[in-house]
């Protein structure tokens, strides 16, 4: 029954609706799994997480506005443990909740470390989770963080994917006008990958759309990319929205985005995540 469970949870992996069979690879990853849920546990108690920040880029000038909060986890056996690996653990095991509060606390503690150095006019843009956003007490939470730390609304972006916000739209519209009246900013993440209904997301209180690296990617060889980058830019603006395109990393992209009015960048040609001090020197630089 055990093995068949196993198999269970592989086949919804994969999308539900199929069959998949029990071997003892799967076996092996479910104890793996287990035994990083247990230690993401452990490693929330013990601070073994910790933030880099990407710097965000405004296009035109090409000065540093914000920086966008990234978890990472040094296993104290394991070593670097990927995003892409123990955030989805978290989302399962229900870890997320505390982990995502966790972030936000520690983004806005540097935030007003940086102000305490004289660093004026850079927002920290966070990532809000599912489980986030449907939390009755988001906004007053979050307003009593930014109290505590010394900031304003505007000093802060929470970003929510579009598959999270079209979950529940009454629901997300509802927290998020909450969080706009407060001053937060809010951005929409992943553009362009899910299912949003064009008829919420003007609905929706944002003022930024974060254009996906999957289409960024592949604008210097893919023609209907190109021409999805220039309709959201487009579509955004004639909806009073910013836009910030993410993975950005040749001349020849940053060129094309600028060419079509895009408003912020990030990636790695300007800069990889960086620790807070490394952040900090990027930050003076630029």
């Amino acid at each position: 029954m055990r093995n068949a469970d196993t198999a269970m949870y592989h086949a919804k992996e994969h999308g539900r609706n199929n069959v998949q069979y029990f071997t003892s690879a799967l076996n092996a990853a479910a104890s793996e799994r287990l035994e990083l849920e247990n230690d993401l546990h452990q490693a929330l108690r013990n601070n073994q997480l910790h933030l880099h920040y990407q710097p965000q880029i405004r296009a035109h000038d090409g000065k540093v506005f914000g920086v966008e909060a990234l978890a990472r986890w040094r296993h104290p056996v394991l070593g670097d443990i990927p995003p892409l690996k123990f955030i989805p653990i978290a989302e399962e095991s229900g870890l997320i909740e505390a982990l995502g509060g966790w972030v936000m606390e520690e983004a806005c503690r540097q935030l007003s470390a940086w102000r305490a150095q004289g660093v004026e006019g850079i927002r920290m843009a966070v990532n809000l989770s599912a489980q986030q956003l449907r939390e009755p007490g988001l906004v007053q939470n979050v307003d009593t963080l930014l109290k505590r730390h010394g900031l304003k609304g505007s000093d802060l972006e929470l970003e929510i994917t579009e598959s999270v916000a079209m979950g529940n739209p009454e629901r997300a519209i509802v927290q998020l006008q909450g969080l706009r009246n407060i001053g937060i900013q809010l951005a929409i993440d992943d553009f362009g990958t899910g299912y949003s209904s064009l008829a919420y997301l003007k609905r929706l209180p944002i003022q930024v759309l974060k254009l996906d690296r999957t289409f960024v990617r592949d604008i210097e060889t893919d023609p209907s990319d190109a021409e999805i980058s220039a309709a959201t830019l487009a579509l955004a603006h004639n909806l009073g929205l910013k836009v910030t395109a993410e993975g950005v990393e040749t001349e020849a992209q940053r060129d094309y985005l600028i060419q079509h009015q895009c408003d912020f960048m990030q990636g790695f040609l300007f800069s990889k995540p960086l620790p807070a001090e490394e952040a900090l020197k990027f930050i003076l630089e630029r």
